[in-house]
């Protein structure tokens, strides 16, 4: 592929009928989304996608390096109106005081749930965005009526996650777009090469020299950056207080492969903190379920939903 084909102007709501034809999903126009922008403190915003027109039902939160897009088949294969928000120092959202905080994302996160989702029947994260939704159901329960953990828990495989952190650590530029797209897809090896062009346009910005930059690392200062590098994989077992003492329904949702980042001393500590937690195993998946398979995760999630009181 060359970079003549990103050519064009970046449209990020023209890319959704290839999300469809890919998945087989019925494809009738662009549906409607729209941007919006809440400040989470002075001259800084969290940025988030919105799906329909009615009051959302689902807040989606991405992973680390990931963005809003993200979800995309799966809010497609949804069809029902929900949010999906850019983390803090990710797509077009403006960075906390904390790089990888989950406590310091879940402050800001709060802040456009309140104002946009406020009665959202749950809030889904994938990875880091799943470790958020843990401590905004901590720090704010009342907005996380149901909580949807997509292939993370506090506890992460460190030896499986090392490649994801060897991903998100490499360059801090690409010379053109083959660059981006050969390292990425030497990384996604079970992604298709369209699905994994569309996420580069969503998740990655051409400078004026013409290479390409990941949207996250532009909010990295070098500090952060090096401590990232140190340490691919943080710490995050202090969390399991917060998902303990969640009293909500709650699913955990894992893939099956080798790239999941969830094993069975992880599965065995959820099964110690909140006993009886259902669990889906979904095949063919690895980390990113909502790349890998889409539309499984979306009928798991509307299938738990229907059958709450």
């Amino acid at each position: 592929m060359s970079s003549a084909s990103v050519s064009q102007p970046y449209d990020e709501f023209g890319l959704f009928h290839e999300n469809a034809a890919e998945w087989g999903l019925p494809y009738d126009g662009p549906p409607t989304v729209r941007r919006e922008r809440v400040e989470f403190a002075p001259g800084r915003h969290v940025s988030a996608l919105v799906w329909g027109d009615a009051p959302p039902e689902l807040v989606l939160l991405h992973g680390g390096a990931q963005n809003a897009h993200t979800w995309d088949t799966v809010a497609l294969a949804l069809d029902r109106p929900l949010m999906a928000i850019d983390l803090p120092a990710h797509g077009h959202s403006d960075p906390t005081d904390e790089l990888f905080s989950p406590r310091a994302f879940a402050a800001a996160v709060e802040v456009a749930v309140r104002r946009l989702a406020p009665d959202a029947a749950a809030v889904m994260g994938m990875s880091l965005g799943g470790l958020t939704s843990i401590a905004l159901a901590g720090r704010a329960p009342e907005l996380v009526r149901t909580l949807f953990l997509v292939d993370v828990l506090p506890s992460i495989n460190k030896e499986r996650a090392a490649p994801i952190g060897e991903f998100v650590n490499g360059p801090e530029s690409f010379a053109s777009f083959d660059e981006i797209l050969e390292r990425t897809m030497a990384f996604n090896p079970t992604r298709s090469e369209s699905s994994l062009r569309r996420g580069i346009l969503h998740n990655a910005v051409q400078r004026d020299d013409g290479s390409w930059v990941w949207r996250h690392q532009q909010s990295w200062k070098p500090s952060e950056r090096a401590a990232a590098e140190a340490e691919a994989v943080p710490d995050f077992d202090s969390l399991w207080d917060e998902l303990a003492g969640y009293e909500g329904p709650m699913l955990l949702i894992y893939g099956t492969t080798q790239a999941s980042i969830i094993d069975d001393d992880a599965l065995a500590e959820l099964e110690r903190r909140r006993v009886g937690t259902p669990t889906v195993a979904v095949h063919d998946a690895g980390h990113s379920i909502q790349g890998d398979q889409p539309l499984v995760l979306a009928q798991v999630v509307t299938d738990f939903l229907a059958a709450l009181p």
